[in-house]
């Protein structure tokens, strides 16, 4: 599996469409076999969608992001984990214990609710 969080100064970014870079983990059996940092080169957020398909990016963790990226990505087949917050290191380890539907891990001013797959909608 590989996930790409998208990061600003070492924390999840707070809006996905805005985002620089993001960390691409890839995992096997639960485990982290792989990490690396991208650095998008453009802005455009239908570019930032096409990269995370060329990266073979299973999930997406972000903070905040607009709902017609959001349906790009779903419509690539990308599940997306939206209005999460924290530390890049405390959200991936959450992540991989299956653990970002806890409150801590929730963007202020959301309920906790919002920051389960809202792909099932």
């Amino acid at each position: 599996m590989r996930a790409a969080f998208a990061i600003w100064n070492d924390r999840i970014a707070p809006q996905f469409d805005a985002a620089r870079q993001v960390c691409i983990v890839e995992t096997r059996t639960g485990a982290i076999v792989h990490e690396h940092l991208e650095a998008f080169r453009s802005g455009l957020p239908v570019n930032k969608v096409r990269r995370l398909v060329e990266l073979a990016v299973d999930t997406l963790v972000c903070g905040a992001i607009s709902r017609p990226v959001q349906a790009l990505l779903m419509a690539q087949g990308i599940r997306v984990v939206p209005f999460v917050a924290g530390t890049l290191p405390d959200v991936i380890q959450a992540w991989l214990q299956d653990g970002l539907a806890c409150q801590r891990f929730a963007m202020p001013g959301t309920a906790k609710e919002k920051t389960t797959d809202m792909n099932r909608r």
